[in-house]
């Protein structure tokens, strides 16, 4: 029997073909099993292209409808070089003339000079209390007090750190003083060119009239002599600034603050002073936030039809009378939260109570207006208007206290259903997962059945190719023989 190496080679029967035919026919199953796979997974990909677009629309939403945003100002300083603002929640609209006569300032105390940082001057408790002065008078040439009064901050604690002979010279102390941050003040060492150039500058961490330094020292002399500082006693470091409060007047009336930084001096804003001179401050109502937020809205909108009408698209082609569908052409699911968002949007808002002229209820009355296509549009010129001449009016149709009126309020509600884990797009996507787990099972149980019978087929092919094949040489020996014969019989 010849070797069969190709399926009908022996035979010179078309097997091959004919296995090939019989594969196709039975993969017809399985092949629209696969298409079925390949057509839920473009609808759940189309989900999630929808969620994302609701979820952005639905931050858009919630935005407007946050009565805080209504509620903002901008502040404006007429002299930046004199101060800036920022304005919270609480701010209201208004004008201020401010005037900075004094910035805050922190207290910085300098010591005797030594020629050498490095040299040993003693050991002992330093101790820091923070307070303030009272009385007396300055000599503004040695930078000490005579006659005053200190008196420590109650409300601060009092903070020492020990010196030994591990940081007990100019660069130690320093270093020791830096590491403790609960001393409130920063060490430096300042060379001012003189035969004992090294000074040992204290500065306080902390601005304000409240924030002088008394120093106490137990321990060697040399480390008193160069440390401890009473502004009411004895004075052995100089006062290079003085601790001294922000001082200003809001429309005449005198505030004064420890800090440059300056809240509540007018209401909801904070003030941050950069030097002395006048500033009028405005406040006014910061439609432009408005304004964006409204534009954001529409914007979103328009992406969540775009998306959803390329994920609804139906195509025929009239010459090939063919045609092609998106994933989501006629999903009901698309289709019901599509009807609730347009339902949502037309539906009037309750007007506002005891507001001037006509009461805004509908979009459209602001600008904001649907268009032939099913997208919506901004009429700048309108909004602005609007947000200018009834800012209230405008809050009233977006938002309010409650949640349950006002078009962004009633919408980042229906949205949030929508996305949630028990909304329409869930249990869509949860249906479909659960179909490809069964679609999965039946394509396995599928290929198993048409891999056995494309076996036994090829299995059948093959002893069919031998079989013919052995028939035809013993049919080819018959023939050669009897021609033999034939042959010599003449």
């Amino acid at each position: 029997m010849a070797l069969v190496t190709s399926l009908g080679s022996a035979s010179g029967l078309p097997l091959a073909t004919l296995l090939s035919n019989i594969t196709v026919a039975e993969n017809a199953p399985l092949n629209a099993l696969t298409n079925q796979q390949t057509a839920y997974n473009s609808k759940l990909s189309a989900y999630g292209s929808i969620q994302s677009a609701l979820s952005a629309l639905q931050t858009a939403a919630a935005q407007l409808g946050n009565p805080t945003l209504f509620q903002s100002v901008a502040p404006t300083s007429s002299a930046p070089a004199v101060l800036n603002a920022t304005a919270g929640t609480t701010a209201a609209s208004g004008s201020y003339l401010v005037n900075v006569s004094q910035l805050a300032q922190a207290q910085s105390l300098a010591t005797p000079g030594v020629a050498n940082t490095a040299t040993t001057i003693g050991s002992g408790t330093v101790t820091l209390q923070f307070g303030s002065i009272s009385g007396g008078t300055l000599d503004p040439v040695t930078g000490k007090y005579s006659g005053a009064a200190f008196t420590a901050d109650p409300t601060r604690a009092a903070a020492s750190i020990t010196i030994n002979s591990s940081n007990s010279s100019m660069a130690g102390i320093r270093d020791a003083i830096n590491q403790n941050k609960a001393l409130g003040v920063t060490a430096s060492i300042v060379n001012d060119g003189s035969s004992t150039p090294n000074r040992l500058v204290l500065t306080s961490n902390a601005t304000g009239a409240t924030s002088v330094m008394r120093i106490s020292v137990s321990g060697d002399t040399a480390l008193s002599n160069l440390l401890a500082n009473d502004p009411a006693g004895t004075q052995n470091m100089q006062q290079t600034v003085e601790a001294k409060n922000a001082q200003m007047t809001v429309n005449g009336i005198a505030v004064t603050s420890t800090s440059n930084t300056v809240k509540e001096a007018v209401q909801g804003v904070t003030m941050t002073l950069t030097g002395t001179g006048n500033s009028t401050l405005s406040l006014q109502t910061n439609t432009a936030s408005v304004q964006t937020a409204i534009t954001n809205f529409v914007t979103a909108y328009n992406s969540l039809q775009t998306v959803s009408k390329q994920l609804t698209a139906f195509t025929a082609d009239a010459n090939s009378h063919s045609y092609s569908q998106a994933p989501l052409a006629g999903d009901s699911t698309l289709r019901n939260i599509q009807m609730q968002i347009r339902d949502t949007m037309n539906t009037p808002q309750p007007p506002l109570a005891g507001s001037n002229g006509a009461p805004l209820t509908m979009m459209a009355q602001i600008g904001v207006t649907f268009q032939a296509d099913g997208t919506m549009a901004v009429d700048s010129t309108k909004l602005t208007a609007a947000l200018n001449s009834n800012l209230s009016g405008v809050q009233n149709l977006f938002s309010s206290a409650s949640g349950k009126t006002g078009v962004g309020s009633t919408m980042s509600t229906l949205l949030t259903s929508f996305t949630a884990s028990n909304g329409p797009l869930k249990t869509a996507t949860n249906g479909l997962n659960s179909s490809l787990k069964t679609l999965a099972a039946q394509m396995t149980s599928t290929q198993s059945v048409i891999s056995t019978t494309i076996a036994r087929y090829t299995k059948q092919f093959t002893d069919l190719d031998s079989l013919v094949a052995s028939m035809n040489q013993t049919a080819n020996y018959l023939t050669q023989q009897f021609a033999a014969i034939d042959g010599s019989s003449k």
